[in-house]
């Protein structure tokens, strides 16, 4: 495969402007007519989103502790394929790793920004907040670049300049420590991409709004920094080991054994088992491979927007309700009923269900006080409480997606709390003091988001049962199709 020029988007810490400058840069680039592949490093669902309004790309996640630091490189260049540049933006500050779970060992920078670097070979441009400092920003810049050996800091991008003295100020500091400014971005506060969470405000949820901030910074980044060294310095990226992730391999390697054909096998008079996926601005959140694995273990994904849609897909053999923030539009989505009863009656007719946070919350039987589909015997509640990190979970009994005793790496993040907070027979457990979510043989509804990349068996195990379900319901579906 040929290698690809790449280049890291850091800061020293959370704040400082990445996701402006790495969103930026995407959109400053495609505007040259570019192809650009946008990453990001971490669970986050968010940034993603601007990434693909930017670059017209899906979006794609970089995490070491949710597909294991072996897939970086090749869901990388798998994500990457057929671009001219990455640009992957980081999370938290540089060397800031995750804390979850703690049987990472290492410098304490397990699944940081500088790792995800590491393994990619890329040079990294650091992002730092010049307000209110001037020649000390060498100092912190030195101390970045000298800290950590296996990552190089190939330049700075100064984010919020006051004046042209102050840049001056700053560029002549740094000139001192020998390290190139790349950008300088003045103090702007007429695009503005609004914040809930943690996080920004989903693109799906903005739409109009969402696509002129990406513009918008796109015209800022390309007029406050070098896009030219930029491009030098991801050409100067480390060649890459190994071939890309496949997830027709993927597949493959796992449903042969059951008789089950792939995509790829199948070929184009085999019927394909329809999975219906939630979309729309309430289920924004997902990670792109999973669908990709759908597809290659050969069902046919259809997304549905539960705001808006009275009926699902003709046909749905399965369903994947993800994440996404449900309680801003919880009125909506409960005056849908038609909807809402679509998803219950496929739910108790044995269709396989796998939904994530959000999903399960949309399951519920109500979320603050507004009626949901009822398929769960639960009620969810906003709280003031953020609840976020990674988890080791194992499975605790068999569901749709995992036998009992599975062990992943997920990650929860919510502000909501669900009563009873899980079944008799709970889906997961991470923590002593019991288990969480609900499961059964074609159910698995919980807080906890799994990369599917990092565990292609859950893909197998629900396909297993797509398939089963397709069959039970007669061959009549394909004829519909």
């Amino acid at each position: 495969m040929p290698q690809i020029p790449r280049v890291v988007i850091a800061a020293p810490a959370s704040g400082s402007g990445k996701t402006t400058v790495a969103t930026g840069l995407m959109a400053a680039f495609a505007a040259r007519g570019t192809r650009v592949s946008g990453h990001k490093v971490g669970p986050d669902y968010i940034d993603p989103g601007y990434h693909a309004l930017a670059t017209g790309r899906p979006p794609r996640n970089l995490d070491p502790v949710l597909c294991g630091e072996e897939r970086i490189v090749p869901l990388f260049e798998h994500g990457a394929a057929g671009a001219d540049i990455a640009v992957i933006e980081g999370v938290m500050g540089l060397f800031d790793g995750a804390s979850e779970p703690r049987h990472f060992h290492g410098p304490g920078d397990f699944a940081s920004t500088a790792h995800v670097a590491g393994l990619l070979g890329a040079p990294v441009v650091l992002v730092v907040d010049a307000a209110r400092t001037s020649r000390s920003i060498a100092a912190l810049v030195h101390g970045f670049c000298t800290f950590e050996t296996r990552v190089r800091v190939g330049g700075v991008i100064l984010n919020r300049v006051g004046s042209d003295r102050h840049e001056e100020l700053l560029r002549d500091a740094l000139e001192d420590v020998g390290v190139p400014v790349l950008g300088a971005i003045r103090r702007h506060t007429a695009i503005e991409t609004p914040a809930r969470h943690l996080g920004l405000i989903p693109a799906a949820e903005r739409a109009d709004a969402a696509r002129a901030a990406v513009d918008g910074l796109g015209s800022l980044v390309a007029g406050s920094c070098d896009l030219d060294a930029i491009v030098a310095l991801a050409r100067a990226a480390a060649p890459l080991p190994g071939s890309p992730w496949d997830p027709d391999a993927e597949m493959a390697e796992r449903l042969t054994a059951e008789g089950i054909p792939t995509a790829s096998a199948a070929g184009s008079a085999a019927p394909s088992p329809r999975i219906a996926v939630a979309g729309g601005p309430a289920f924004t959140f997902s990670y792109t491979e999973q669908t990709e694995l759908l597809r290659a273990g050969g069902a046919e994904v259809v997304a549905f927007d539960p705001l808006h849609d009275e009926k699902l897909p003709p046909d749905t053999r399965g369903l994947i309700i993800g994440g996404g923030f449900p309680e801003m539009h919880a009125a909506e989505l409960s005056g849908n009923a038609a909807l809402r009863s679509a998803v219950a009656d496929l739910a108790g007719r044995g269709a396989p269900v796998a939904a994530e946070c959000a999903g399960l919350l949309y399951l519920a039987r109500e979320l603050d006080g507004a009626p949901m589909c009822g398929v769960i015997p639960a009620e969810a509640r906003m709280t003031d409480r953020l609840t976020l990190g990674y988890r080791a979970a194992v499975a605790v009994r068999d569901s749709v997606l995992a036998p009992a005793g599975t062990r992943v790496h997920g990650h929860e993040f919510h502000r909501t709390r669900l009563t009873p907070a899980h079944g008799a027979d709970p889906a997961w457990q991470w923590k002593s003091s019991g288990g969480e979510g609900f499961a059964g043989a074609t159910l698995n509804a919980s807080y906890l988001h799994v990369h599917w990349a990092g565990a292609p068996d859950l893909a197998a195990r629900f396909l297993r049962s797509v398939h089963a379900f397709d069959e039970l319901e007669g061959p009549e579906c394909s004829a519909n199709r």
